[in-house]
């Protein structure tokens, strides 16, 4: 028991590492997508106004559109997921049919006379 608890954690680990990775990608995209559009002035360290304002507009459009995009995974995924079992329950009962086929010619080929 305490094996499949490790190997559960183990699992739940790797998720975790992998959202921590698209999550970090997609901030990262973000973050250099804002700023080619709205960094134009390197002559200060603090952002102007206008940059501030881009970033801020930049940040939120791609935050919204990322909040839309996974509103639609979310939907999708089920039906997606459905779809997938039905193909593969329909390919491995062909597999099983092609399998019996496959034993039954044998049995009638190995039938003594």
């Amino acid at each position: 028991m305490g094996l499949s608890l490790k190997l559960l954690g183990d699992d739940s680990y790797k998720l975790d590492l992998f959202q921590l990775r698209d999550f970090l990608l997609v901030y990262n995209r973000m973050t250099e997508i804002c700023f080619q559009r709205c960094t134009s002035n390197f002559n200060y360290r603090n952002l102007t106004m206008d940059e501030e304002r881009c970033v801020d507009s930049c940040a939120g459009k791609l935050i919204r559109t990322n909040h839309r995009l996974m509103g639609t995974y979310v939907q999708l995924m089920p039906r997606m997921v459905q779809r997938r079992m039905e193909e593969m329950e329909s390919k491995a009962a062909e597999m099983a049919k092609a399998t019996e086929a496959a034993s039954a010619s044998e049995t009638i080929g190995t039938a003594p006379a």
